[in-house]
């Protein structure tokens, strides 16, 4: 389990606390009101998370056409029926 110091306290002693977690490998949990709030953590420990993302099918045809030579015409193709 984390280590959990309230927010009030982290204002207090911030420089102690961001430094704590850089050479260590465990985390501090940030509560206020004893909720969580936030965690610092050493960034080595953090997975780095890929974006799942979904083109369009619309915005997929519209980057395979080839440029065209009016930029209007191509930002109203972009903007569509707002």
């Amino acid at each position: 389990m984390p280590l959990s110091i309230a927010i009030k306290e982290l204002h207090a002693t911030t420089d102690e606390h961001v430094r704590r977690p850089g050479g260590a490998h465990t985390q501090i949990l940030i509560t206020d009101r004893g909720e969580p709030v936030a965690v610092l953590s050493n960034p080595a420990l953090l997975k780095i998370r890929r974006r799942k993302r979904t083109l369009l099918p619309e915005f997929a045809a519209l980057m395979a056409r080839a440029p065209g030579d009016d930029v209007m015409q191509d930002l109203g193709a972009i903007r569509g029926d707002r």
